[in-house]
């Protein structure tokens, strides 16, 4: 068989929520009931989203999941975080909901991940692998975005990056953007204002 479509069902506490906050990102909705049981349908080009509605569901305790795999990772990026801003008047980067940066995991692919308002994490993701890191900042980054932006550990993650970030003798490449994402992460963890550009 060919031309198969999987669309993932996601839990959330209220589908009209959901709703915004998709439509926030350039989503459209296809499809809406509230009875017998809450459902949304919300679609971006070729991705597809459904919810439904739990009652109980608690978002911060949220294990549900899904992988979107494009061919890059910066246009979405770009347009979704182009959405947060003319809402938010910044990029949503703590608490739920949220979005990670694209960055390059030691998995060696890039992506970055959107927290919605159920708590569940759309994982956005390239398609090709990348090189391998060169330098041990570079290869730190890596498995700090594996452990914040993948899993959620922004406070290990932290750790990782503030110990190479010592170690560096500043002729790095990805220095500044070690830094930055420090930064970020910081900002995370204690949930401060929003940084410089966002």
């Amino acid at each position: 068989m060919a031309n198969e479509l999987t669309i993932p069902l996601l839990p959330c506490r209220d589908i009209d929520e959901m709703a915004s906050f998709y439509e926030m990102l350039g989503f459209s909705i296809t499809y809406r009931q509230t009875r017998p049981n809450p459902h949304i349908a919300l679609q971006r080009e070729d991705i597809n989203l459904h919810f439904y509605g739990m009652d109980g569901h608690v978002p911060e305790q949220s294990h549900s999941t899904c992988l979107i795999i494009v061919q890059d990772t910066g246009p979405l990026f770009e347009a979704f975080a182009a959405g947060m801003r003319a809402v938010h008047g910044k990029l949503l980067i703590s608490g739920i909901p949220r979005m990670t940066r694209p960055r390059l995991r030691n998995d060696r692919y890039t992506g970055f991940t959107v927290i919605d308002p159920g708590g569940n994490w759309i994982r956005i993701n390239k398609a090709a692998q990348e090189p391998e890191a060169r330098t041990k900042l570079a290869k730190a980054m890596e498995n700090a975005a594996r452990l914040a932006d993948a899993k959620g550990d922004e406070r290990q993650a932290l750790k990782i990056l503030e110990g190479a970030l010592k170690q560096t003798d500043g002729s790095e490449p990805e220095l500044r953007d070690a830094q930055a994402y420090r930064d970020e992460l910081i900002e995370r963890i204690t949930g401060s204002g929003p940084r410089p550009g966002d």
